[in-house]
């Protein structure tokens, strides 16, 4: 019986880590959320996708929240809180995603560019800007008045 010496190269192209902390710094938990569910999704994770969105969306709406009620916020310098997302973003990833990803770039894997991460990233701070924007203009229309 032969053996196989070259392993199959994988089809499928995924986010390097690094990439996906760029992207989450840039544009907060939600592009956490798509960029991890995107490599669930093609490594054939399917009931990962829903956690890693559910996680995401929580996570923007306590920090929402917590920008837009925490009295003093604006004290805390304004690195501060995109890195400590981005910091718990890197944790996750790298427990549930690490060895998937470094067996992927292993085996020949392709992986998508840091760049695309940032252009996703961009996108996701302007929806997250105009989200902002949105509740702050219904949360203070009585005040405009």
């Amino acid at each position: 019986m032969e053996e196989d010496l070259l392993p199959v190269q994988p089809a499928f192209k995924l986010y390097k880590d690094r990439a996906i902390y760029v992207g989450t710094f840039l544009g907060g938990p939600l592009v956490a959320g798509y960029l991890a569910a995107e490599n669930f999704r093609n490594l054939g994770q399917q009931d990962k996708i829903k956690k890693a969105w559910t996680i995401a969306i929580i996570a923007t709406v306590v920090i929402l929240g917590s920008i837009l009620l925490v009295p003093g916020i604006e004290k805390v310098p304004n690195f501060i809180i995109p890195l400590i997302y981005t910091l718990i973003a890197q944790f996750l990833v790298q427990k549930y995603q690490g060895a998937a990803i470094k067996a992927h770039i292993e085996n020949g894997g392709q992986t998508y560019s840091v760049w695309r991460a940032v252009w996703v990233g961009l996108i996701g701070a302007i929806v997250l800007i105009a989200v902002i924007a949105i509740i702050v203009l219904l949360t203070n229309k009585g005040a405009l008045q």
